[in-house]
């Protein structure tokens, strides 16, 4: 039986570069669900917006966000696909 995927946005801003290495370190953790990730940064703020786009069960998704939000300076929200 071949596990259920979801499509899902990962959508994460982070307030300090001081997360940047545990925040790499958790997506290349979850690299072979990851389809694509965009990267914007706000010099001006002095803040990031990072989008993930990831094709993985939604307990994985649910996991990879959860450690994701846990980290400092960085807050995190997930948008699901509403079809399989």
């Amino acid at each position: 039986d071949e596990v259920e995927t979801r499509l899902a946005l990962v959508g994460i801003i982070l307030e300090s570069k001081e997360s940047t290495p545990q925040l790499n370190a958790i997506l290349h953790d979850y690299a072979e669900f990851i389809v694509g990730r965009m990267g914007i940064p706000n010099a001006k703020a002095g803040m990031s917006v990072i989008s993930i786009v990831i094709d993985a069960p939604e307990k994985v998704t649910s996991a990879l966000a959860g450690k994701v939000g846990m980290l400092p300076y960085v807050s995190v929200t997930t948008m699901y696909s509403k079809k399989s």
